[in-house]
């Protein structure tokens, strides 16, 4: 196992040398978006339909045991996927576009049929693509779980320059070793970071839409620090900006294993979304 520290990106990579297998009981289907193809793996149920979307450099295969395990738990249909690039999804060539990944998910979806009452569980850099997504389609969402997930306000240009600064070495080694789809993801993001994360900071979350925001004990910059402390406070701030926004501090994780280390709260917010509670 690789852990390998991305700060540039906000997000802590989280490599696996192998991907936990799918259940006979989760139903593959590759739908078409363009040119390109995504992987999208559903595990039948009744509504509210729960979409997991992993970090960086991580495929559906993060959410494999949890969403089985949330899945019979509340008897809801389940759905992950593999971004471009990720898993068993065509790669895409160029600098990452936020526009297009966020395309991506709301065309799944839409094939899917899931575009009513949807519970969002987005982790890491999936928070660009739950905000874009909401904006767009906010009738869509019953709610949004944000696990430890980049928010808005966390982007100002003071951090975006800091954090490109740290960045450029970091790129250089990936671009030295050997070349895996997590990879080259890393370096397409890195490509359009300061483009896209100064886009993201400057979108605005729709005020109709509930949000759980959970925050890791230990942030993508560790547990203490000028950015960690940044980055808590960025949750903070998000939160307070409407009164259906719920903050959490998922206590004795890392942004990383969070849904290892903190498997209930997770499940807790999503009940908290589906019950009007949170």
């Amino acid at each position: 196992m690789i852990f390998l520290k991305a700060a540039g990106l906000g997000v802590l990579l989280f490599l696996s040398s192998a991907a936990a297998p799918l259940s006979n009981e989760i139903e593959s289907r590759m739908i078409s978006n363009g040119d390109h193809r995504l992987a999208f793996n559903i595990i039948p149920g009744a509504d509210p339909v729960i979409v997991l979307d992993a970090g960086g450099g991580n495929d559906s295969s993060y959410w494999t045991g949890f969403a089985l395990d949330l899945a019979e738990r509340t008897g809801s249909k389940v759905i992950t996927y593999d971004r471009a690039g990720m898993g068993a999804s065509d790669e895409v060539p160029g600098p990452w576009d936020l526009d297009a990944a966020t395309d991506d998910l709301e065309t799944g979806l839409r094939e899917l049929g899931a575009t009513q009452d949807v519970v969002l569980v987005s982790h890491s850099i999936a928070g660009e693509i739950a905000t874009f997504l909401t904006i767009q389609q906010p009738s869509w969402f019953k709610g949004v779980v944000l696990v430890d997930a980049n928010v808005p306000d966390f982007y100002t240009d003071d951090m975006v320059a800091a954090l490109s600064a740290e960045y450029t070495p970091m790129i250089a080694e990936l671009e030295d070793a050997p070349s895996t789809p997590a990879n080259r993801q890393l370096i397409a993001v890195a490509q359009s970071f300061e483009e896209v994360s100064r886009a993201f900071h400057r979108a605005v979350w729709p005020v109709s839409v509930p949000v759980v925001v959970i925050g890791a004990e230990e942030t993508p910059f560790g547990e203490e620090g000028p950015v960690a402390d940044a980055w808590r406070a960025a949750h903070q701030r998000f939160t307070a900006g409407a009164p259906n926004r719920k903050y959490v501090l998922a206590e004795q994780s890392a942004h990383e294993t969070i849904v290892i280390d903190s498997p209930d709260i997770i499940r807790q917010a999503i009940s908290d979304i589906v019950e009007g509670g949170h």
